[in-house]
This record gives structure tokens, sequence and C-alpha cells, in this order.
């Protein structure tokens, strides 16, 4: 449940990345500091005043009604973000991206009851499990789920690709590329690929081996990967 993949309306295909159940648990009991601190903080200005029962009754509403509203009210007026959420980089959005509108935040926020409140939040925790997409029942009712917008930087993300320990390099050509060259050709592909864009690749291929000054014996495919991987092997020795 790392990322997966939308389609927008103009057919771009995008990579979500899934908040870890760990995530969202860190991100609720910050929320949920911050709540205990609001209600410490009321009780103490409550207990300083000299009020009457029914005005107590009427500033214990006043207090009551934040907390029962914390979570629509940040996440619809701070663009899907709790405090907790903004600190570990977490929004909810539309499963194709999107921001959602106020009704998307109102019906998660109203099946929370029963995601978190009624149940201690085992309901959630294992219907975002199952799901694959981080949507808890609020989510999958709202069309909405919860991503993180943390930078995770991987082996995909790198100029580097997996190279055998007993590789040996086609086109030590490759050299001449910069890293820039390598990481435009490396996304390309990867994209091209992903898509089916095999046209795409036939072109990215031609233009490579025009830079390189080479006459591939592989398909398109073939040659692209071999030209990464000579370079990986070539920047690691």
């Amino acid at each position: 449940m790392d990322n997966f993949q939308i389609e927008t309306a103009q057919n771009i295909s995008i990579t979500q990345n899934v908040a870890g159940v760990g995530e969202r648990i860190l991100a609720y009991l910050i929320d949920g500091l911050i709540m205990l601190a609001y209600i410490i903080v009321a009780t103490m200005l409550m207990g300083g005043l000299d009020a009457s029962q029914g005005q107590e009754w009427l500033f214990v509403s006043v207090v009551i009604l934040p907390l029962l509203l914390y979570f629509l009210l940040w996440e619809s007026l701070w663009n899907g973000q709790s405090p907790g959420k903004a600190a570990l980089d977490l929004r909810v959005v539309k499963l194709d991206g999107s921001k959602p509108a106020f009704s998307n935040y109102l019906v998660r926020w109203l099946l929370r009851i029963v995601d978190i409140t009624l149940t201690s939040g085992s309901v959630a925790v294992v219907t975002i499990l199952m799901n694959g997409k981080g949507q808890r029942l609020g989510d999958l009712a709202a069309g909405t789920t919860v991503i993180s917008e943390r930078v995770r930087t991987g082996l995909d993300r790198t100029l580097l690709v997996n190279v055998p320990e007993d590789y040996r390099p086609v086109y030590p050509q490759v050299t001449t590329l910069s890293d820039r060259d390598v990481q435009e050709i490396k996304d390309i592909y990867k994209n091209s690929l992903h898509n089916s864009n095999y046209r795409v690749i036939a072109k990215l291929a031609n233009r490579v081996s025009e830079l390189l000054q080479v006459t591939p014996e592989e398909k398109p495919v073939q040659f692209l990967k071999t030209v990464l991987k000579d370079y990986s092997f070539y920047t690691r020795h």
C-alpha cells in the first residue's frame, strides 16, 4: 500500500503516495494532544469565572463544539490538513488528486463516528489495510483518501539502476552524458514504459543513439535499459 496510479481527465498518470497507517495514527495522536491542551486551558478559564450554573453549561457547550467540529473545520478550511496531518505532510485529497469539496469533508467527518469514535479506530485500521488506497469507511463514502506529500527517495528516483556484480558495460560513450541527461532519459523511459507508449520509447532511443553516436542492435526498450545500466556501472566505478 505504498502508492497507486490514477488517471486525470487529461489522461495523465499520477502516482499517489498513500499515507501509511502508522503515519495516520501518529497524526491523530498529535491532533488529540492539541485537543487535550484546549480542554485543559478551557477548564482552567471556566474555573476562574464566577458564573452561574446556566452560564457554565453555556460555556461548556462553546468549549465542546470546536472539539466536535475539529477535523471538519481544519480539513475544510486548511486544504485537507489538520495540524497533525500538516506535521507529517499528510493531506486529504479526492481519488483523482483534486481538492475535495466541503461535502466530501462532511461525509468523511460524519462517518468518523463509526470509523474511529465508536470502535476506537479498529474499523478504520482494518478498512485502510484491506482497501489498498488508504481509505477508511469515511473515505470510501466520500471518494477521498489521505496521501503523504513527503519526498521519498529510492533507487527509482535517483540516476542509478540495479546492476549485477558481474555486469559488463556495452556503451562506454554513456560517460559523455550529464546527470541531467540521464535523469531525463530515465524519467521518459519509465513513464512511457508504464503507459505502453512504445512510439515515444522508439523516438527516445533514436535520440540517445544519436547523442552517443552508436548504432544499437537491440530493440529500443532493451537499448535504453542498457544505457541506464552502463551509466550506473561507470558512475559506481
